[in-house]
C-alpha cells in the first residue's frame, strides 16, 4: 500500500488538477459510471463535532474509495486542525488496498474546485470583486477555485474576528495570489459590492441579508452541511433564479437552510435547477443574462475525493511520491 502525506500531496496536486479531475468524475456520473452510497454522518453534540464515512466506486477505472473525515471546531484551541481525514483508495478487480492518502487537503481542494466549475457556468464573464464570508480552514482553497476561472481584481475579507481575516489574506500572499485584498467588518458592506460571494463557515444562522446582494450576484455555499445550519438566508434562495446543487441527493438530506425553506413553503426542492455535472455535460444553462442572482450548494459527495485521490494516486507512482508498505 502506498502511503501520501499531506505535504507530499500539495507537493504533487492542486487546484488545476483538481479542477480537471473532478470535472472529468462529473461527467462519468452523469454517464452512470459512479456507484456512491449515500455518506454516514454520526455526530458528538458534546463536541459539537462530527465523523463522515463516505463511500465510492468508479464502476469503469474499476476503483473504490471510502472517505472518513472527522470534523471538531474546537480542536485549533488545543493546537489541533478542526478537519482530520484519510482516504482509502482499493482495486476493484481483485480488492487490493492501494493507497491511504491523507484528506484535508483534499477534501478543501475538491470543494474548491466545485465551487470553481460553478463559479466557471454560473458568475458573470467579468465578475472582479470576490466577497469570502467566513475565512477558516475551508475558506482558503474556495477562493483558489473562483481566481482559476474568474479575473478578480478585488478580494474582501468578512470574519467575526478582523485578525482571522487579516492573517487569511497574508496566507493568500504568501501562496503567491497578487490580486488585492482587504478585510471588511460588516458583511453587507462586502456583500452589496461583490459579484461572487464566498461562504465557508458553521453558522447556525444566515451569514448576510439576501436583500443586499446586487443583480447577477453568484453564491457559493460550501459551509452548511447538516440540516440544523442555516448558512444561507431564505431571502436569498428566493431571489435566486437558479440554485445549482453538488449532489442533489446529499443535498435534500443535508443543506439545512434548503431544508427551511422547503419547510416553511418558500421554496421547493423541486425548483433545484440541477447538479452542477448537468451543468457539465450541457444538460442544463448557466447564466443566460447579466442581471440574475445565482446560487451554488455544495455539501459534499464520496466521488468528488473518489476523483481528486485517483488523481494523487496516478501522479504519486509515476513521481514515485509516498511511502510503500506491508499490511
Amino acid at each position: 500500500m502506498l502511503i501520501v502525506n499531506e505535504q507530499q500531496i500539495m507537493n504533487t496536486y492542486d487546484m488545476k488538477d483538481a479542477i480537471q479531475d473532478v470535472t472529468e468524475v462529473l461527467k462519468a456520473k452523469e454517464a452512470e459510471k459512479i456507484a456512491s452510497p449515500h455518506r454516514t454522518v454520526i455526530e458528538f453534540p458534546q463536541h459539537e463535532a462530527s465523523a463522515l464515512y463516505m463511500p465510492s466506486a468508479d464502476l469503469v477505472g474499476e476503483v473504490a474509495a471510502v472517505k472518513v473525515v472527522t470534523i471538531f471546531p474546537h480542536n485549533p484551541a488545543n493546537g489541533k486542525e478542526t478537519t482530520q481525514g484519510v482516504i482509502l483508495l482499493s482495486d476493484a478487480t481483485n480488492g487490493d488496498h492501494l493507497a491511504m492518502l491523507n484528506a484535508s487537503y483534499l477534501t478543501r481542494l475538491r470543494t474548491g474546485a466545485l465551487s470553481g466549475i460553478a463559479t466557471n457556468y454560473l458568475a458573470k464573464e467579468d465578475a472582479k470583486v470576490l466577497a469570502v464570508i467566513g475565512t477558516g480552514a475551508m475558506a482558503f482553497e474556495q477562493v483558489l477555485g473562483v481566481l482559476a476561472v474568474r479575473p478578480i481584481e478585488r478580494i474582501l475579507l468578512v470574519n467575526r474576528n478582523p485578525e482571522k481575516a487579516k492573517a487569511f489574506g497574508e496566507k493568500l500572499r504568501a501562496f503567491g495570489v497578487e490580486t488585492s485584498y482587504k478585510v471588511i467588518e460588516e458583511e453587507a458592506t462586502a456583500v452589496r459590492q461583490a459579484d461572487i460571494i464566498n461562504c465557508a463557515t458553521r453558522a447556525i444562522d444566515p451569514v448576510f441579508n439576501g436583500e443586499d446582494l446586487k443583480p447577477g450576484a453568484h453564491i457559493n455555499g460550501v459551509g452548511s452541511y447538516l440540516p440544523h445550519m442555516h448558512e444561507i438566508d431564505v431571502t436569498t434562495i428566493t431571489r435566486a433564479s437558479k440554485i445549482v446543487v453538488d449532489d442533489l441527493a446529499g443535498v435534500k438530506e443535508e443543506a439545512g437552510e434548503l431544508i427551511d425553506a422547503q419547510e416553511k413553503g418558500k421554496w421547493s426542492f423541486e425548483q433545484v435547477h440541477g447538479e452542477v455535472g448537468k451543468l457539465v455535460v450541457g444538460a442544463i444553462k448557466g447564466r443566460e443574462n447579466e442581471e440574475e442572482i445565482t446560487f451554488f450548494k455544495s455539501v459534499g459527495a464520496a466521488y468528488f475525493d473518489l476523483a481528486v485521490a485517483q488523481g494523487v494516486y496516478a501522479k504519486s507512482k509515476g513521481q514515485r511520491i509516498g511511502t510503500e508498505i506491508d499490511v
